[in-house]
């Protein structure tokens, strides 16, 4: 079979780094887009055998210069976004709406294959939102300008290399007190990386395109639950303080100034919606992926970097201790 080239944006995150993996193991050739050749080329060099990817530094509004990369792409993935806007163009609307539209756009000109795109779930029911008006203005924009597209709604996405448990069990380790918002009742389904990328590889090999895809976890849990879990996981016990409205938004509008806010006002009022499937559209179960790790078990493989010991609090070494400790029968 020829090897498909896939034109990736966005490739340096941890579902990028995933997907550029599985996609080259596989014999697909990888034109990676990236802001900083010289910061991720090391790391994406490595993600598959030489010839299989090809790094190209981009500002994705060049247009120009992104036409070029689309005589040559049969499939394309845009895996960019943000949780936060900044300054210099970096706008929810910019990166959601109008990257999606142009890339769309380009899509159908050059006659691509296919287009997936990488939204996120409970944009639907978020109407006060920035960032879910704006992730679902691109969506509309995307089937408007190339209705063969693939659009994938994750709930959150977790790995060793993600920005939620990671972060979680940095603060849940040093501090004392940890705020929880709306009594900690959110729920989510949260979905392992590589289970979001063996949908994504599917969808590319079996040419599914089933428009809005929902891609969740085996399970249900809530944002109090999830702190509770990591906590168990790291070895850690914290007080869990629910956080009166008017406070947290005083204290969002406060970590707002910083380069990298722990909580914006805006994820606080996304914080007020279930981030669960609809059961509008298709998940990733109805397309015959359904989601495999769970969500203990994955995080397990990982947590003990916050806890006392680190690698040493393993079962591993744990194990190990606990033999050459105990008596002997003889």
């Amino acid at each position: 079979m020829k090897a498909k080239n896939v034109l990736i944006f966005g490739c340096s995150g941890q579902i990028g780094r995933s997907i550029v993996r599985k996609l080259t193991k596989d014999n697909y050739t990888v034109t990676a887009v990236t802001r900083n050749i010289h910061q991720k080329s090391i790391v994406l060099k490595t993600l598959g055998n030489a010839g299989f990817i090809n790094i190209v530094e981009a500002n994705i509004f060049d247009e120009k210069k992104i036409r070029e990369l689309f005589k040559k792409a049969d499939i394309c993935i845009n895996l960019v976004g943000i949780l936060f806007e900044q300054k210099k163009g970096s706008t929810f609307k910019n990166i959601h709406t109008v990257f999606p539209s142009i890339l769309a756009k380009l899509c159908k000109e050059y006659n691509l294959k296919h287009f997936i795109h990488l939204s996120a779930l409970g944009i639907n029911d978020a109407g006060d939102s920035d960032y879910a008006k704006s992730k679902l203005e691109g969506e509309n924009e995307i089937l408007k300008n190339f209705p063969l597209a693939t659009i994938l709604r994750p709930s959150i996405v977790y790995s060793v290399e993600d920005n939620f448990t990671t972060n979680f069990m940095t603060l849940l380790s040093r501090l004392p007190v940890f705020p929880i918002y709306y009594g900690g009742n959110t729920r989510f389904a949260p979905i392992a990386c590589s289970d979001l990328t063996d949908t994504i590889h599917h969808v590319i090999s079996k040419n599914i395109y089933s428009k809005i895809i929902e891609c969740v976890g085996p399970e249900i849990i809530t944002f109090k639950e999830i702190l509770q879990r990591l906590l168990n996981l790291i070895d850690k016990k914290r007080i869990l303080l629910p956080f009166p409205l008017k406070l947290a938004e005083l204290s969002a509008s406060f970590f707002e100034i910083l380069p990298k806010p722990l909580l914006t006002r805006d994820q606080l009022r996304l914080l007020k919606y279930d981030n669960i499937a609809s059961g509008k559209y298709k998940t990733n179960s109805d397309i015959g992926m359904p989601s495999k790790r769970y969500f203990n078990d994955e995080v397990k493989k990982y947590c003990y970097m916050w806890r006392e010991g680190g690698q040493f609090s393993t079962e591993k070494y744990t194990s190990s201790n606990d033999l050459e400790n105990k008596p002997s029968q003889n």
